[in-house]
């Protein structure tokens, strides 16, 4: 269970705080829904829990423990929006061992074919991939890790109608084994799936839409 407690989040440059006294929970296998404009603080808030920058105030923790930006590094995988502009591998392989090169074949076997990219070669370029087989490539890259939480910002963002229904499906498979945590401005397509929904708006947290 992720529990969130009175997390406030202002850096010193902002004159109003970017989150206020955010309080939520998330249990294991289910995935949440954050809805929110652009500058709402969304992708603030997943790069706190992802412990790529740090809360002003309040407490995070999983199941019974406190959590430091160093837990939560180990805790939670992001994957950010249009997470294809920042690949480093020149192949699927070398994409998926960046930072892991003790994988073996079929960690990385299990990693592809959890996100229906099983049929592709290891020798695949990330860049040769469509626009949906590119997301899911993301989503394996974070897979590998082994995350209690996996996050995902504006995950449907820029895809056509019919590889956004395919990723739906997809993050619909993968709450079986993982907690999801999913920000965007259009819920349209995922509300379907969401166990629980938030609305965030200039930094509160609201459950609902």
């Amino acid at each position: 269970m992720l529990y969130l407690k009175n997390l406030h989040y202002h850096p010193a440059a902002s004159n109003t705080p970017i989150l206020n006294n955010i309080n939520m929970e998330l249990a294991p296998q289910q995935m949440g829904l954050i809805i929110g404009r652009s500058g709402s603080g969304k992708t603030t808030l997943l790069e706190i829990l992802a412990g790529l920058a740090e809360c002003s105030k309040g407490e995070i923790y999983w199941r019974e423990q406190k959590l430091t930006s160093e837990h939560l590094q180990q805790l939670g995988g992001l994957v950010f929006q249009f997470p294809e502009r920042h690949f480093c591998g020149a192949t699927i392989l070398e994409e998926l061992r960046l930072g892991h090169p003790e994988l073996r074949p079929e960690q990385i076997s299990f990693a592809l074919e959890e996100v229906g990219l099983q049929h592709l070669s290891f020798n695949t370029s990330p860049h040769a991939l469509s626009g949906g087989q590119q997301r899911r490539l993301a989503l394996a890259v974070q897979l590998i890790r082994q995350p209690h939480l996996l996050m995902l910002d504006e995950p449907t963002a820029g895809l056509d109608w019919s590889i956004r229904k395919q990723l739906v499906n997809l993050l619909a498979k993968l709450k079986n084994h993982w907690s999801l945590l999913v920000v965007t401005h259009d819920a349209s397509d995922l509300l379907p799936i969401a166990d629980k929904c938030w609305t965030l708006n200039k930094g509160n947290l609201e459950l609902g839409i």
